[in-house]
């Protein structure tokens, strides 16, 4: 099955489903979804499987503030898929950075995101446990300090 990635329509519905799998609070995406873009990887029969979201956060600089694959196609090389296309969106765009945070237990998406040339630059310790009213546990581990990756896209 072929996959097109494209940008969300003004009148297509967010896909809430797949955003919640990255960020569980509705509230958290509710805070930056009206100021960003969405993009989503849409399947040939039109079910969208993947997304992400960008959202320009300084001159010159944008952020990945959600990516999300479906359970079911995960692992497979859709998440890189979308990493690529929001370094290709973005560079198109003329910015010079991309930026990307993740929790200190996603050891997967922290993986990705350095294959795909990311590099940490800072930790913000106890961010999750601030900021989320349910505790997160990961991989067996508590998700307490948000990691922050950047690429260089000059």
């Amino acid at each position: 099955m072929e996959i097109i990635i494209r940008q969300l329509r003004k009148d297509e519905p967010l896909p809430y489903e797949l955003l919640l799998l990255a960020d569980p609070e509705r509230q958290a995406i509710d805070a930056y979804i009206e100021r960003s873009v969405c993009v989503v990887a849409e399947e040939d029969d039109g079910e969208i499987v993947g997304a992400y979201v960008l959202l320009d956060t300084r001159p010159k600089t944008v952020e990945i503030m959600n990516i999300a694959v479906r359970e079911d196609k995960q692992g497979k090389g859709l998440g890189k898929r979308l990493i690529v296309h929001a370094i290709i969106y973005s560079k198109e765009r003329g910015y010079k950075q991309l930026e990307i945070g993740t929790g200190n237990s996603s050891l997967g998406q922290l993986g990705l995101y350095q294959k795909c040339g990311f590099r940490i630059v800072s930790i913000e310790s106890d961010y999750f446990v601030k900021h989320y009213s349910e505790p997160i546990i990961e991989n067996g581990i508590p998700c307490r300090d948000m990691i922050r990756l950047r690429i260089e896209l000059s």
